[in-house]
């Protein structure tokens, strides 16, 4: 049986693909920098929801950042 971490880990990952067909590289990378910083902050903080919008938002600044 899938746990709620696994279950958020493939929505996610399904989010991603459907949506960065149209996005620039700078749009893709802070996506996929807020959902991967999405879910670290759920499973570090325990599913808190503070936890994972704060991962979410260092994540997007990451990837937002990062030159492609």
């Amino acid at each position: 049986m899938m746990n709620k971490y696994s279950r958020s880990i493939i929505m996610v990952c399904l989010l991603i693909v459907a949506g960065c067909s149209n996005m620039s590289a700078r749009d893709r990378n802070t996506a996929i920098g807020a959902a991967v910083g999405g879910v670290a902050g759920s499973v570090l903080t325990n599913g808190s929801g503070v936890g994972t919008v704060g991962g979410a938002a260092v994540g997007g600044v990451i990837g937002n950042q990062v030159k492609h």
